[in-house]
């Protein structure tokens, strides 16, 4: 029996493979829902998730999985709007004449920064259609000192600051312009007359998740079970101590697979990640009316959040019993950051209070629900250096023969964390691992 400490969306789609190559498994959820960063609520219609979750039209494992599990018509391509809110204003930036039409960058700013999202280098006589494809030439260097290389000092104090500050907070200044440019190619794809194409499925990615499960089989996996134990003897694994309601209770494995964040990793064997990551709280707001015109506003000027995403201005609200939907995001870098250490009545208050400032119109009276979610391990930290901290898949030299990681450290998840980035992390290993198993038959 192969273990598999997580049931996340890695997690399950390694049990899921391997099920597929014919092994046995088990896997393991410390919590009572399944899904992780893709746990849902109910609302009055489709379940929405948690944290606010779509597709990019570079994120083909996770399509061909929903493909596999038969739900390829259950995902839609949508139109997800930008905006950027800038003084007070908000400025739609989707179609070539929105883009033109903003104010703060100069034409030539503009020209430039769009060579550079189309993966081209005009910084010579001639364009270089290669100069970016291979990110590791870009992971010493900072976000700004490669924008204001490669573009002008106005994009990035004007455009590309205050959305790093947003993301990374004081952390801003050691992020690596391989991060920048691969969430630069993984957002990419464009309908040049209406916005960026995104994906998202019919009722939800929590159908996504259901199918996942069933296709496991629900008797292989067991919630409210954290894993206490992993034992290594002679260089291989030998089982897992799981504490699981009613007793704690020893699983023989022939392969271990922890799909979980590298704290938990450290704490079951003792291997050491040095990856930094940073937190979100996630609010999701059910309101009566409608607060923005577009689906994802990035915000300019310090506030309490990074950003405003109205899902029902992307995803019609009718799926939602007519109510509309507003996720409010924020990052944070350090445990003692004053939002954390906020309760979630004082987060919302400090939350609306914000909105009310910038939106005069809102009436807070319009909200029927507040619910908040926090995660002290959303996102790494892609520092410059990042790649070179990645948890390999298959710890044979740092752990013991036969026990692999598809947590977000891994590989799969840089240089931008994604489900998609989930599910090829549990590929890998189930790929690994029946690879390894099949090649001594008699163990």
């Amino acid at each position: 029996m192969i273990g598999i400490v997580g049931g996340g969306i890695a997690g399950l789609a390694a049990a899921y493979r391997l099920q597929q190559r014919g092994h046995d498994v088990r896997v393991f959820e410390a919590a009572d829902q399944l899904g992780g960063l893709a746990a849902t609520y109910e609302t009055a219609g489709d379940d929405i998730e948690q944290f606010y979750h779509h597709l990019s039209k570079s994120e083909q494992t996770i399509v061909d999985l929903a493909a596999e599990l038969g739900l390829e018509e259950r995902i839609e391509w949508r139109v997800g709007t930008n905006g950027y809110y800038v003084d007070g204003v908000v400025h739609p930036l989707d179609t070539p004449w929105e883009i033109l039409a903003y104010p703060h960058m100069s034409l030539y700013d503009k020209f430039r920064l769009g060579m550079l999202t189309q993966g081209i280098d005009v910084r010579g006589l001639v364009p270089d259609f290669d100069a970016y494809d291979d990110l590791a030439e870009y992971e010493h260097v900072t976000v700004r000192e490669f924008v204001e290389e490669h573009t002008t000092k106005s994009v990035y104090e004007n455009f590309v600051d205050p959305l790093l500050d947003g993301k990374y907070g004081d952390r801003k200044n050691d992020i690596s312009a391989a991060w920048f440019l691969g969430r630069v190619r993984f957002r990419g794809e464009r309908d040049l007359l209406r916005g960026e194409i995104l994906g998202y499925f019919d009722g939800g990615f929590g159908v996504l998740l259901d199918a996942l499960v069933d296709a496991v089989g629900r008797e292989n996996i067991t919630t409210g079970a954290p894993v206490t134990d992993l034992t290594v003897a002679d260089g291989r694994v030998q089982s897992l101590t799981v504490d699981a309601e009613g007793g704690g209770s020893v699983h023989d494995v022939d392969a271990a697979v922890v799909a979980t964040m590298p704290n938990v990793l450290e704490s079951l064997t003792g291997y050491t990640c040095e990856i930094d990551f940073q937190g979100a709280i996630c609010g999701l707001v059910t309101m009566e009316e409608s607060l923005l015109d577009t689906y994802w506003l990035n915000v300019a000027h310090d506030a309490p959040f990074g950003a405003l995403i109205e899902h029902t201005n992307f995803v019609e609200r009718e799926r939602y019993g007519g109510d509309h939907l507003l996720y409010v995001a924020s990052y944070v870098q350090d445990a003692d950051e004053e939002l954390w250490r906020m309760d979630d009545d004082e987060v919302r208050e400090t939350w609306l209070a914000e909105i009310e400032s910038m939106f005069p119109d809102f009436d807070r009276d319009s909200i029927t629900q507040f619910r908040i979610a926090r995660n002290p391990r959303a996102a790494p930290i892609y520092e410059c250096g990042y790649r070179d901290l990645v948890v390999p898949y298959h710890l044979d030299e740092g752990v013991g023969e036969d026990v692999y990681y598809a947590g977000m450290a891994s590989a799969a998840q840089y240089p931008e964390r994604s489900l998609n980035g989930g599910v090829v992390a549990g590929y890998e290993v189930a790929d690994r691992i029946d690879a390894s198993l099949k090649a001594e038959p008699e163990r």
